[in-house]
């Protein structure tokens, strides 16, 4: 179905500096987005590369905090691929942002090797045995791994990433030890790790972690970061902040 015979709605983040339209019924973008949008600070003129970007509101963060950046976004789903070109559209972003529709598996048929300095991806890390799937093809290709595997995400990653250039992604903390692990694998050297809270004294829900390509064992842990002021409360001053 045409991207305009589909039901969506318009957010805004940034006080409405920026708007991200999105599926009524399909993928939606959650915190784990917003997170990953606003860990990683790309310097001017840098390249930046979006795997399995979705509606592409982590690439429309992007753009909008660092508006010397340009951003090549990944997504494997047609009507997803429709939904970035709008977004796009919508914030005039064309001379910065673009996507490319295709499979990260292939990454090769879709950007050149090494020629991106910072590679963002918030991928569907769902294992497809371990729990139910989401409602709809759409949230379930982009929640779980159903059409990309998460190592397929991180050798994408690493394949377009530069020699000394920088790999962020958010994962579920309780599969640090999978993503770390598969990191190294690549020569992916994780250089920062942050764990996301639901609230103080609550267990580690999400990860963020930034890695360099074939750089030196060092890692930086951060202070945990809260969702939450507490259960069931408002949002805290950092995750707020994120919104405005």
């Amino acid at each position: 179905m045409p991207l305009l015979e589909k039901k969506i709605s318009s957010d805004t983040l940034f006080n409405g500096r920026v708007s991200c339209a999105q599926h009524q019924q399909g993928y939606r973008f959650a915190v784990d987005a917003v997170l990953l949008g606003h860990f990683v600070a790309p310097a001017p003129g840098w390249s930046l590369l979006d795997l399995g970007a979705g509606c592409g509101v982590v690439s429309l963060i992007l753009a909008h905090r660092h508006p010397a950046v340009t951003i090549t976004c990944v997504e494997l789903q047609a009507d997803l691929v429709d939904l970035i070109r709008h977004n796009i559209r919508t914030n005039n972003l064309e001379n910065r942002l673009s996507v490319l529709p295709g499979d990260v598996a292939q990454i090769q048929k879709i950007v050149e090797p090494e020629s991106m300095d910072l590679v963002v991806c918030n991928p569907p890390y769902g294992q497809v045995a371990a729990g139910r799937l989401n409602r709809g093809e759409e949230q379930a290709i982009a929640r779980h791994e159903v059409r990309g595997r998460v190592i397929d995400f991180v050798r994408a990653a690493a394949y377009g990433v530069k020699n000394r250039g920088r790999v962020a992604f958010v994962f579920p903390a309780a599969r640090l030890a999978y993503l770390l692990s598969a990191l190294q694998e690549v020569r992916l050297e994780p250089k920062r790790l942050q764990l996301v809270h639901s609230y103080p004294q609550g267990p580690g829900r999400l990860l963020l972690v930034e890695a360099v390509k074939n750089g030196g064992e060092e890692l930086q842990i951060l202070p945990p970061l809260y969702i939450y002021d507490a259960p069931g409360g408002a949002y805290s001053p950092a995750m707020a902040a994120m919104f405005s």
